[in-house]
C-alpha cells in the first residue's frame, strides 16, 4: 500500500489508476472495525481502494474536541492495508484549504436539523471536504457508514445535485457485542462511561416514544442533545463522560 501526503504526487498516482474501478473510503483516521468493513467492501467491489485520512478542522465547532481527536497515522496505515486498501491519502490541512475555507458547500434544509442544529456549520465542513476528496480521487464508488446516517443522506444528495459521477454506498453500522456503535470517540470514554454507554443504543431501539427515551437516558446520567424520529429512523445524540455519542436505527415498524 502506498501512503501519499503530497497532492501533486497524488495527482500523478491518480493518472496511473485510469481504466480501473476506484473505491474511496473517506475517514478522519483512528480507524476501527467499522472503517475496516468499509475498506473490505470496497476492496471486494473495486479494482483499487483509496482510504483518505484527514482530520477536517472546519467540521469541528469545538476547539477542544478537535484537539482531543485521535491522530494515529502509522497505525491507520497498517489497519487500512490489512483490510485491503491500495492507497492511503493523508493530505495536510494547508493543502486542502489553501483558500482558507473561503469556498464551501452549504445545504439549506436537512443540514440545519439534528446534528446541524446542535453543531452550527458542521455540515458545511463535511460537505466541503467530501467534495474536495471526491474531486481529488474521482472514485466510482464512495463508502459511508450508516452510523452517520444524516451525513450519508447529505453526501448522497450533494452528489446527485452536483451531477457527480460517483455512487455513494451506505454500509450498515458496525457495533460492539454490547450494541454500542463503533466510533473513534469510544476510546475517549473512561471505564465507567464505557460500561454505561450501551444503554444509549438499547433505549434508542426500544418502542418507547422519544420523550420517554430522553427521560430514561437523562435519569441514567446522560446529557441528551436530541432523540427524534425522522423518516422512519430514530436519531439520538448524547454526552457521556465528556464524550459526545451519536447513533440512529430504523424504527421498530420499519425493521425487516
Amino acid at each position: 500500500m502506498k501512503l501519499i501526503s503530497d497532492l501533486d504526487v497524488w495527482q500523478q498516482e491518480r493518472v496511473r489508476l485510469e481504466g480501473r474501478t476506484i473505491g474511496l473510503v473517506p475517514t478522519m483516521g483512528a480507524l476501527h472495525e467499522g472503517h475496516l468493513e468499509l475498506v473490505a467492501r470496497s476492496a471486494r467491489e473495486c479494482d483499487r481502494t483509496v482510504v483518505s485520512v484527514f482530520v477536517n478542522a472546519p467540521q469541528f465547532n469545538d476547539a477542544g474536541d478537535l484537539a482531543r481527536y485521535p491522530r494515529e497515522l502509522e497505525a491507520d496505515a497498517r489497519l487500512a492495508e490489512s483490510a485491503g486498501a491500495d492507497l492511503l491519502l493523508a493530505p495536510a490541512h494547508e493543502a486542502m484549504y489553501a483558500d482558507g475555507f473561503r469556498y464551501r458547500v452549504t445545504e439549506t434544509e436537512l443540514s440545519r436539523t439534528l446534528e446541524g442544529a446542535h453543531r452550527p456549520g458542521h455540515f458545511d465542513g463535511v460537505l466541503t471536504v467530501v467534495l474536495k476528496l471526491l474531486n481529488l480521487v474521482r472514485p466510482h464508488r464512495a463508502y459511508f457508514g450508516e452510523k452517520d446516517y444524516q451525513q450519508y443522506e447529505l453526501v448522497a444528495g450533494m452528489a446527485a445535485a452536483l451531477f457527480l459521477e460517483v455512487r455513494i454506498v451506505p454500509c450498515p453500522t458496525v457495533r460492539d457485542p454490547d450494541g454500542l456503535a463503533l466510533s473513534s470517540r469510544n476510546r475517549l470514554l473512561d471505564g465507567e462511561a464505557r460500561r454505561l454507554a450501551p444503554l444509549f443504543p438499547q433505549l434508542l431501539a426500544s418502542a418507547d416514544p422519544p420523550a420517554e427515551v430522553r427521560r430514561r437516558l437523562e435519569e441514567a446520567g446522560f446529557t441528551v442533545d436530541y432523540v427524534r424520529d425522522v423518516g422512519g429512523r430514530r436519531f439520538g445524540a448524547v454526552h457521556l463522560g465528556g464524550v459526545r455519542l451519536i447513533d440512529n436505527m430504523p424504527l421498530p415498524g420499519d425493521r425487516s
